[in-house]
């Protein structure tokens, strides 16, 4: 490699400490806390998560936005025929990353997509903004279009289209929740020497919980 290519720049971590105790027995919990800090510094995109799929020809990665979690997993919402739904059609396995580097924190959960139901799709595409309700209509996720100027005419169609109504939630468009099976914490710490927390969902609906060399 090219020496204008090479970066010798490292951060040694030293902001936190992730002991069994702060851990806990519940991943769910700890995942709270951590969302939260990162909601209440302020930190841009806190709820922004890596979405991998391997549905098709290649594994497929990509930013989307975690719109609520609880017991049941992890969910956010797209149109379903866009390239990762149609990953998670194929193939449910998928995997989610989080990362505040402010707080020298990383999560990563494994698990299986589904559907959300249909009520939860509507509920939250009707507190959706006007435009992005509209966007959900004109937009046909991940397809080929000619040029920029398309996508604004399309908009421009459907906004006219569906002005003065209370604007339906496509069929193609909902929530899909991710059910984890194993989730693992990362707190960066001094001399590459991390700890690591991971969580394993076991059949009978119990986590166990076991710390991981660096």
């Amino acid at each position: 490699m090219d020496d204008q290519h090479k970066t010798h720049h490292r951060i040694d971590y030293s902001k936190a400490t992730l002991l069994e105790d702060e851990a806990g027995q519940d991943p769910y919990a700890l995942f709270g806390r951590w969302l939260k800090a990162a909601e209440e510094e302020g930190l841009p995109e806190h709820n922004a998560m890596s979405l991998a799929t391997a549905g098709s020809y290649s594994i497929s990665c990509r930013i989307v936005l975690l719109r609520s979690f609880d017991r049941e997993g992890f969910v956010f919402f797209t149109n379903y025929n866009s390239r990762k739904a149609l990953d998670l059609e194929r193939d449910p396995r998928a995997a989610l990353t989080f990362f505040w580097p402010q707080h020298e924190r990383q999560v990563r959960i494994e698990g299986r997509a589904e559907h959300v139901s249909e009520a939860e799709s509507e509920e939250y595409f009707h507190s959706r903004p006007l435009e992005s309700r509209i966007g959900a209509w004109s937009s046909d996720q991940s397809r080929v279009v000619e040029d920029r100027a398309q996508i604004d005419q399309r908009f421009e169609r459907w906004r006219d289209r569906l002005k003065d109504q209370d604007i339906p939630r496509p069929m193609h468009w909902g929530g899909i929740r991710v059910r984890p099976v194993r989730i693992e914490f990362w707190q960066g710490r001094p001399s590459r020497l991390h700890d690591r927390i991971a969580f394993e969902h076991f059949s009978d609906g119990a986590w166990g919980r076991v710390r991981l060399q660096p």
